[in-house]
């Protein structure tokens, strides 16, 4: 770590060093960086990483943000930017092709955001198996952007602050997100390129909301709670639609009880070449 970034940021900074498979030049770090929460209100935080497992979670009380992060000084190198309101953290790729084998393992980034901060959060990450829990951080607004991952992100705990927008982009890629009334949002975008994507509506409705999902080669799964009003509008090529416990009125579906509903959503689908199936859960 380079010592110029290391006085800027204030970090609390450990550095572990292993070695392994030198005759393939792969050197495994493993760093370890967090702060403390002081008098910040909000803060911006863009997350950069490409490669490996990724997991985010709420912090303990106190913490701003923790991270370790475990690379491979020969492709990546750690990225830790904090000044004012503003955080950017992960590992940046050194322009080098990554190969995966047998002797090379892919590395791991783990980051805990603080639960007392308001947090615009952007994540940015690629080839990656990533574990994601939003629930408990105080979130105003999300933005997440994907390569060829495979993303669960679960919404575990109601967010207590009220969300702007919410905006999915994946690429080619297998991704659930589950409880997404939780984000306390009304307006929710979701752009996919190839892949299976699974939505889950349930969590605490706290506001009317409108969700766009624009896909293209796939299948996508709607699970809704029962009791929540849900209209869906399709606009679709060669995609079939199971709407298990929808009634069409025109060219719109409705749920049964959408109109005594205490909370409603739209759901506007562009998609072509795949399948949309809803199901119901209790």
């Amino acid at each position: 770590m380079r010592k110029s970034i290391s006085r800027s940021m204030g970090l609390a900074l450990v550095i572990g060093l292993s070695v392994a498979g030198a005759a393939h030049g792969q050197n495994r770090r493993t760093v370890t960086m967090s702060r403390q929460v002081e008098d910040e209100q909000n803060l911006e935080v863009n997350v950069e990483y490409g490669a490996g497992r990724f997991s985010v979670g709420p912090a303990e009380a106190g913490v701003l943000y923790h991270m370790q992060l475990e690379y491979d000084e020969n492709v990546f190198e750690p990225v830790a930017e904090y000044r004012g309101s503003s955080l950017r953290i992960g590992a940046k790729g050194l322009g080098r092709r990554i190969r995966l084998g047998r002797n090379r393992k892919a590395g791991s980034m783990e980051l805990m955001l603080s639960r007392e901060v308001a947090i615009d959060l952007n994540m940015d990450f690629g080839a990656v198996r990533a574990d994601i829990d939003l629930g408990g951080i105080p979130l105003t607004r999300l933005e997440i952007n994907t390569g060829a991952s495979q993303t669960v992100i679960d919404i575990s705990e109601p967010n207590r602050e009220r969300m702007s927008k919410a905006t999915i982009d994946l690429g080619a890629a297998e991704f659930t997100v589950r409880n997404l009334g939780n984000l306390n949002t009304s307006v929710i975008e979701i752009h996919a390129g190839v892949g299976h994507i699974e939505l889950g509506f349930t969590g605490e409705w706290r506001q009317n909301a409108r969700v766009s999902v624009d896909m293209g080669l796939g299948s996508l799964v709607l699970r809704f709670p029962r009791g929540l009003g849900v209209r869906l509008i399709k606009d679709t090529f060669l995609t079939s639609l199971d709407s298990e416990g929808l009634v069409k009125r025109g060219d719109i579906y409705y749920s049964l009880d959408y109109d005594e509903a205490e909370y409603q959503i739209t759901v506007d689908i562009d998609a072509a070449f795949g399948s949309i199936r809803v199901a119901w859960v209790d």
